[in-house]
């Protein structure tokens, strides 16, 4: 079983930039494609970005294309979000997602992390 933690979020002015890291506790991260989501008050949790397992493929939805990267560190447990030129749509509660799929649908992923607040202002 995966626990994950995320980290990384905070209060930043519009084209700027941050880096989401999603730890995991269990030993068998390699073998789960991860996603991160994000979330705002009264809408449902959107797909923002996937990484297959050995981290060779990855996804993106259109608004993070361009702009955000995913990454993984499997030596450190870890799945990263770098977010450049961030808009204050932007802003949300933003999820990673552990998977033995890699999609853009919740369904297709096991464990959640918390979340990690990310404002960005115009």
């Amino acid at each position: 079983q995966e626990q994950l933690v995320e980290s990384g979020g905070g209060l930043v002015q519009a084209g700027g930039s941050l880096r989401l890291s999603c730890a995991a506790s269990g030993r068998t991260f390699s073998y789960y494609g991860m996603g991160w989501f994000r979330q705002t008050p009264g809408k449902e949790r959107e797909f923002v970005a996937a990484i297959s397992r050995s981290g060779t493929n990855t996804y993106y939805a259109d608004s993070a294309k361009g702009r955000f990267t995913i990454s993984r560190d499997n030596a450190k447990s870890t799945v990263y979000l770098q977010m450049n030129s961030l808009k204050p749509e932007d802003t949300a509660v933003y999820y990673c997602a552990a998977g033995r799929l890699v999609g853009p649908t919740m369904p297709d992923y096991d464990y959640w992390g918390q979340g990690t607040q990310v404002t960005v202002s115009s």
